[in-house]
């Protein structure tokens, strides 16, 4: 299966994001408030452009049913995962036009333009192949951490984590993971675009981290 292929050969970078302080101190509680603003702003900029990514997948799928997959998810980006901070950025004392506002930092930037110019140069499955390991990153991160969260004190990072751990945000990984598996493509042409993407995120964490 290609996707188990990818994610076994990302397994050093997917250990970083694991144990990434971001990651753990949120988790577990510790993470300064003022850090996890940062990543709102950040990341509520990183999904407008992963829905405009989606979009143009769109347009390069083989076939009705996963252009229908990935217009779902662009249309599921924007309306569910948006909609979503905008509580949250309201929980942590900030609105939408601050998130509208916030300038991308320079890892933001660059994944973002990443994640586009896959999409609209290269074929659907490359561009499945890019997107995936952020959604399936974030599954693993919540299940890794999933002990760690019923402790925590702090009550919106657990509603934030919830997400990740829901029967829903596995099927849609799950389903996600299939597009690939059933594409035909070797591992090794779709290994560059999963390796460029998990290092993206771990960058992303980092740069969260470090606020700049």
């Amino acid at each position: 299966m290609s996707s188990a292929e990818l994610r076994r050969r990302a397994g050093d970078i997917w250990g970083r994001i694991l144990a990434h302080p971001f990651v753990v101190e949120l988790y577990g509680g510790s993470l300064p408030l003022e850090k996890f603003r940062y990543y709102l702003l950040q990341d509520y900029n990183y999904l407008v452009n992963f829905a405009k990514a989606l979009s143009l997948a769109a347009a390069k799928a083989p076939g009705v049913s996963l252009m229908k997959t990935a217009l779902e998810l662009a249309y599921g980006t924007v309306t569910g995962e948006m909609a979503n901070y905008e509580t949250l950025l309201a929980e942590v004392g900030l609105t939408l036009r601050d998130a509208e506002a916030a300038e991308p930092n320079r890892v933001n930037r660059a994944y973002m333009s990443y994640l586009k110019s896959v999409c609209a140069l290269e074929d659907f499955y490359s561009c499945m192949a890019a997107v995936l390991p952020c959604f399936w990153s974030y599954m693993e991160i919540a299940e890794a951490h999933r002990d760690k969260l019923e402790g925590n004190p702090v009550a919106v990072y657990r509603r934030w984590a919830s997400v990740y751990l829901s029967p829903e945000y596995r099927a849609l990984v799950e389903r996600l993971k299939a597009v690939l598996d059933r594409s035909g493509r070797r591992p090794d042409e779709l290994w560059p675009y999963f390796r460029e993407a998990s290092l993206y995120e771990l960058e992303f964490w980092q740069a969260a981290y470090e606020g700049h």
